[in-house]
């Protein structure tokens, strides 16, 4: 099994840099927020909405950045994937993962080594689903506050169905981890996860569920 998680570079870089906190309420996230809301008014605009105990966060997809990754999302979604999992991993002016399978057990040891793609894309065994993973799709988009992007190993062909949402800007993630959507709504959400008191593996005490589900604005 595979531990998703960030490489020991970006880690002693990211240490470097979570001294800047998080920029929420800035003027870039409300202009940035108010843009990706009036995309969302228009006719056949699908979205995904994550439905917690602390309320709903709404984000939008960016289809033409990163095709498979949404595809693959979208899938999981539809099929109650991720239905029952949890955000295993929170850091303070870092980020929220979830999308683990795994995390409907109540061992901890096994949450975020889990997860696959819901399809074939080129990456494992066709005929084995369990070694279905994403070919990296990276851009120039960056990783700014609100970005969902992809977990993955070390290998870039490795993502699966683990997620992370950004809570701050994070440049040094830019250009090696794929960028396929953003929030939209509910980032004061977001901002009650990551803050939620949790342990040394940096998974919440409490189980933060979610149930996800695709509509159309």
């Amino acid at each position: 099994m595979k531990q998703l998680t960030l490489s020991t570079t970006i880690i002693i870089f990211f240490i470097m840099m979570i001294g800047c906190g998080k920029t929420k309420g800035n003027k870039m996230d409300e202009e940035n927020s108010g843009k990706s809301e009036s995309k969302t008014n228009d006719p056949e605009k699908e979205i995904t909405v994550i439905s917690t105990k602390f309320g709903d966060i709404s984000l939008e997809f960016f289809d033409e950045l990163a095709p498979k990754h949404v595809e693959s999302f979208k899938l999981h979604a539809q099929n109650d994937y991720y239905n029952g999992t949890i955000f295993h991993r929170v850091i303070p002016g870092f980020m929220i993962q979830g999308g683990d399978p795994l995390t409907r057990s109540k061992d901890r040891s096994r949450h975020g080594t889990g997860g696959n793609a819901a399809k074939y894309f080129g990456v494992g065994r066709e005929s084995e689903p369990n070694t279905w993973d994403l070919p990296a799709e990276f851009s120039s988009r960056t990783h700014s506050r609100g970005i969902l992007s992809m977990a993955r190993s070390q290998d870039p062909d490795s993502g699966g169905s683990q997620f992370f949402i950004c809570v701050a800007d994070a440049p040094f993630l830019n250009g090696q981890y794929t960028v396929f959507g953003r929030v939209i709504e509910g980032m004061d959400v977001v901002d009650q996860i990551v803050d939620a008191p949790r342990d040394q593996r940096d998974n919440p005490n409490d189980r933060i569920e979610m149930e996800v589900r695709i509509e159309k604005r």
